[in-house]
């Protein structure tokens, strides 16, 4: 079956990652285009999903990158505004364990600005799944908007959703706040361990998917790295492994495992509406995909996910 189409909205940052080998005096960076919403419509597209991405673009030299880079994935942009701030940047230092640390350059850029005007003529006819999150569902002037926009497809389209956490950027307090309202508005809620002990500290996975399902979400998944995934459809849980890796780092990772996870589904017709025919053993499957789309992500440098060809079709021996 041919994947549905998907609709992406968000942001697109360029992740400047420190250079090691930068000479004394100075500081080399590598610059390749990134941002959570941005990753995971290009690792829908690179799937074989139709993916169509709702960005701000800016024309400045990261702008265009941002551009060259969705294009050559085949991500649609018909609907992306160009946009005359400039472009979100984020400086990323990695640790021994791949892990990045960020921090962003993100005052009054292209990203946070969207206007109703702009959204409103967006058709999501012949759309099944909507995916946001991030800092653009959090960072006003543009956030109310984005909301708005979500509220409005949720009676036609899946929501799914990815808080991404960035305390640096946005209060906690503001997440906190307003997750009951996207749990209400969105059928899959995915976020990570780090997430969840930040939204809510020293709770357990299963408590916390109990509170997001009884304020809404159908489906909650929980990645935990190395760990795996916890996964729970209306209070019925799954526990998956991690594929083992060479781990290079873990930029892009959660947003590859969404994508992974959304296309397994949509390939299955399981997407569209509030997920009605979405069962347990479904859910695991499109986990076990999801876990392996990530752990190519992770093993090469940057937000790079895979294309549908490197991945092989799932045997037996992926289900047991």
């Amino acid at each position: 079956m041919s994947p549905p189409r998907i609709t992406v909205l968000g942001e697109c940052v360029a992740d400047a990652f420190v250079d090691p080998v930068s000479r004394s005096g100075e500081l080399a960076l590598r610059v390749l285009p990134g941002g959570g919403p941005a990753n995971t419509a290009v690792s829908l597209a690179r799937l074989g999903t139709p993916a169509r991405f709702l960005a701000r673009l800016s024309d400045d030299v990261f702008g265009r990158l941002f551009r060259a880079h969705l294009e050559a994935s085949g991500v649609d942009l018909a609907s992306a505004v160009r946009a005359a701030e400039p472009s979100t940047l984020a400086v990323a230092e990695l640790d021994e364990r791949g892990q990045a640390a960020f921090s962003f350059h993100a005052q009054n850029t292209a990203d946070w600005q969207w206007t109703a005007g702009e959204l409103a003529g967006v058709d999501l006819s012949e759309n099944v799944c909507l995916h946001t999150g991030s800092l653009a569902l959090v960072r006003e002037p543009g956030a109310a908007v984005v909301e708005d926009f979500l509220a409005e497809a949720a009676p036609r389209a899946t929501i799914s959703i990815d808080p991404n956490v960035r305390p640096l950027l946005v209060d906690l307090g503001v997440y906190r706040a307003r997750l009951a309202h996207w749990c209400g508005l969105a059928d899959v809620l995915r976020l990570s361990e780090d997430d969840l002990e930040l939204l809510l500290p020293g709770t357990p996975p299963e408590e916390a998917c109990d509170r997001w399902h009884a304020a809404g979400a159908r489906l909650v998944v929980i990645t935990r790295g190395e760990n795996g995934v916890l996964a729970s459809l209306d209070g019925e849980r799954v526990r998956l492994p991690a594929v083992p890796t060479d781990v290079v780092d873990t930029v892009g990772a959660g947003d590859s495992f969404t994508a992974g996870l959304l296309h397994h589904l949509g390939t299955r017709g399981l997407l569209g509406g509030r997920l009605p025919d979405l069962r347990l053993d479904d859910v695991a499957e499109a986990c076990l995909f999801g876990t392996r789309v990530a752990a190519l992500t992770c093993a090469v440098p940057g937000p790079n996910p895979p294309w549908g060809h490197q991945l092989t079709p799932l045997s037996s021996a992926d289900h047991a």
